[in-house]
């Protein structure tokens, strides 16, 4: 046999070998978990396609647990049961960092690796963070917003400041708005949660005139964007400009509509497929310490940020993005 053939006969029996080992390291008892608040949410239900896909892949169980409204304590309890279940690993999206960081430190000290997405808790023993560089989606917007505004005009935010990653997105706005001297941030409220806050004091803004009228809304989290836009279509406030986030299809559809200028695309479904597999891997290679602080480590085996990414949409892609929504519903 020529020398060729027979190193071609090895690497194909190597390849196969490494197929085989591939597919035998995973199992049906290994159990990953996603604990989110909101979990009701589109945004949230993406990221659950997330984890049926990469289960299904490789015959594992991957579940969200969480409540179903935006309630930090009750996320917090969530948490703390599925820590007692002593899963492979977790994936965390934070509601408020000062609850969940004891939280993630004990189940940590217990050895469960915990990995957070979407919301970060980076004073905690987590391992690493997945999900959006949420400062960077705030200067996304935030230059769509001195755009629309034509660099000038009063800006109110949406958000529930207990979560991290929305401070963030704030402070991303704020980076770019020292730049734009005719913008001022008129009122930043607290919506705790609530869509149907959002939508209340949008109509009691409406009405305002002369310095006090509120040129544009900017909302920070997925649900209050359709609120504001329904306000404002309802009353054909064409001269008010909104930006939003995520891309529920209710939202996807008032940008077509011209009712939202903007809203910024996050990856819900990549934060989780991808987090099960860091997961997997630090399952079935562990760490040689999980309370190591790593962030300080020139050699630490694993990244202290995977950036998922994000994306200003607007008028001139919006119907990419609903095309691909509609795609990934299809049988």
């Amino acid at each position: 046999m020529k020398l060729a053939s027979r190193f071609a006969i090895l690497l194909a029996a190597s390849v196969g070998a490494a197929s085989l080992t591939g597919c035998a390291r995973h199992s049906s008892a290994e159990h990953y978990y996603l604990v989110a608040a909101n979990t009701k949410l589109e945004y949230w239900q993406s990221a659950a396609a997330g984890l049926d896909k990469i289960a299904g892949e490789w015959d594992v169980h991957a579940d969200m647990r969480g409540p179903a409204t935006f309630d930090p304590q009750d996320e917090v309890d969530e948490f703390r049961s599925v820590v007692a279940l002593k899963p492979a690993g977790i994936l965390v999206s934070v509601a408020d960092a000062k609850l969940m960081q004891p939280e993630i430190d004990a189940a940590i000290n217990a050895g469960i690796p915990v990995i957070t997405v979407d919301s970060d808790a980076p004073n905690s023993k987590r391992l690493y963070f997945i999900g959006t560089n949420n400062r960077q989606a705030g200067r996304l917007g935030g230059h769509a917003l001195v755009q629309k505004l034509g660099g000038k005009g009063n800006v109110v935010f949406y958000t529930n400041p207990s979560q991290p990653n929305l401070g963030e997105r704030l402070d991303g706005y704020k980076d770019v708005l020292a730049d734009a001297p005719g913008i001022h941030i008129k009122e930043v409220v607290d919506i705790k949660g609530e869509s149907t806050v959002a939508f209340d004091h949008t109509e009691q803004a409406l009405p305002l005139t002369g310095k006090d009228r509120v040129d544009a809304f900017v909302c920070l989290e997925a649900s209050a964007g359709k609120e504001v836009g329904e306000v404002l279509r309802r009353a054909n406030a064409k001269d008010r400009v909104v930006v939003a986030m995520d891309v529920d299809k209710d939202t996807l559809d008032l940008v077509k509509e011209g009712v939202i200028a903007a809203t910024i695309a996050q990856k819900p479904f990549t934060m989780a497929y991808v987090g099960v597999k860091m997961l997997d891997d630090l399952h079935h290679y562990p760490l040689a310490s999980l309370t190591r602080n790593y962030a300080v480590d020139p050699f630490s085996p694993i990244p202290a940020f995977i950036d998922t990414g994000s994306s200003l949409v607007d008028a001139s892609n919006v119907d990419q993005f609903l095309e691909a929504q509609q795609a990934a519903k299809a049988p």
